[in-house]
């Protein structure tokens, strides 16, 4: 799907179902944000799509001009950053009604005022609440062409899963073959808590090397990228336990804020990394 055909949606705010797929989107946008950070980091990139869906407004002088339309459309955003407490991206779509935006353009909104957000790897779609809410609603026929338009595996309805099966270790989910007459597993809803709880496994593969760079280059622990982030500030906003830990190990001042007055623990704080907060404190 190209950038100009991703829906824009609205959803009115009696709409119970659909405001309580937003509010998950909101409690899980953590895991979206850790698997962007470690996209930054990787040098072959794994996502296909990294995407946040969020509410925009025309300001109330525009609004009374138009007393008729719809002053809420819900857009997507690519090459999304976050700094814990602003969400910054790219608009991909083209309003329907806003006068005050259009596609292409710089945005920078509160993070909660996302509504969505959803990455995908080899295919397969992690995250996408409202989505998933939208095709638990269609027809078998619409929901296979919506799919299609995508041009990705959305998966069984009612089940969002947030991170890769392999994420646990496990193996992943096998294709259809010669037997599948005989019946394969029922798809099994994901643990959000297990996922809560397990570090992601780049921050585990990271920490020896972490630990010996450091080691090397006692200097870097305090080295700034260009938002004014140390290491141990981008760690701490991605959840990393283990990438805190080496910093820390390292002499990194846990109490140096970022260009916004955020330190590590408010960093941490903001996307609920309860772990990461503990050992901040």
């Amino acid at each position: 799907m190209s950038d100009s055909e991703t829906p824009v949606f609205w959803f009115p705010g009696d709409d119970p179902e659909m405001e309580q797929a937003a509010a998950r989107a909101r409690q899980t946008f953590r895991f979206f944000w850790r698997e962007l950070a470690w996209e930054q980091r990787r040098i072959i990139p794994g996502l296909e799509l990294a995407a946040v869906k969020a509410a925009f407004f025309d300001p109330p002088e525009i609004q009374s001009q138009t007393p008729e339309t719809p002053h809420v459309e819900h857009m997507w955003l690519m090459d999304v950053d976050f700094d814990g407490r602003h969400l910054y991206g790219t608009l991909i779509n083209s309003p329907h009604s806003l006068q005050t935006y259009a596609e292409g353009d710089q945005v920078t909104i509160p993070g909660m005022q996302i509504s969505d957000w959803m990455y995908v790897i080899s295919g397969n779609v992690y995250g996408g609440f409202t989505v998933d809410m939208l095709r638990s609603r269609m027809q078998p026929g619409e929901r296979k062409q919506h799919d299609q338009a995508w041009g990705f595996d959305f998966g069984e309805v009612g089940m969002v899963n947030l991170v890769p099966p392999e994420f646990f270790s496990d193996s992943p989910a096998r294709k259809k073959s010669f037997f599948s007459f005989l019946g394969t597993p029922k798809p099994v809803a994901q643990d959000y808590a297990k996922v809560a709880a397990t570090e992601h496994p780049m921050s585990v593969n990271m920490r020896k090397s972490l630990d010996e760079t450091l080691a090397s280059n006692p200097g870097m622990v305090h080295e700034k990228d260009e938002r004014g982030f140390t290491f141990l500030h981008q760690l701490a906003l991605a959840g990393s336990w283990d990438g805190v830990d080496i910093c820390l190990k390292h002499g990194a001042d846990p109490q140096q804020t970022t260009p916004n007055g955020m330190t590590p623990l408010a960093l941490a704080k903001s996307l609920n990394w309860t772990r990461v907060m503990e050992r901040l404190q």
